[in-house]
């Protein structure tokens, strides 16, 4: 069969009857060329869901110990102004800077905070532990440390 060039009716334009699979010309080869792709968006869709799930975790992960940053620094200055004005009457500096400290720690945060005092400096010693997105996975064993002074008020 002879194929002519620029013929959109099914006599030529470089599909013939018999090359699109018998009767319906070109535009059933158009036809089954658009079926052809059913179903890919899906596997697509399916195959990438691992991939976007990921990225999400490990983006959490990172805005968490970005926070950690923030809380840490935070809970440091809180306690070391607590351990500075502590009325030594009814709490010793450590109880003021310890209960200082926790005092804007949110739940599910864990710090250890360790308070000193050097003639008249206080000194807060804070490390705030990162949390782990998925709990009783892997422990990442993250901590963020940070140190605040300042002078004791009388």
């Amino acid at each position: 069969m002879r194929l002519r060039v620029g013929d959109r009716h099914g006599r030529g334009g470089g599909t013939s009857p018999a090359e699109a699979g018998g009767k319906g010309g070109w535009r059933q080869a158009v036809r089954d060329r658009r079926h052809a792709d059913r179903g890919q968006l899906a596997v697509e869709f399916a195959g990438m869901v691992p991939t976007i799930l990921v990225t999400m975790a490990v983006l959490w992960q990172c805005a968490l110990t970005g926070y950690a940053f923030v809380l840490s620094g935070n809970v440091a200055d809180k306690a070391v102004r607590a351990g500075a004005t502590a009325d030594t009457w009814r709490e010793s500096r450590d109880q003021a800077c310890e209960r200082g400290g926790r005092e804007d720690l949110p739940g599910g945060w864990t710090a250890r905070i360790d308070c000193r005092a050097d003639g008249d400096m206080v000194t807060a010693d804070v490390e705030v532990r990162v949390p782990v997105l998925f709990p009783g996975g892997v422990d990442f064993d993250l901590g963020i440390d940070s140190r605040s002074s300042a002078v004791k008020e009388s």
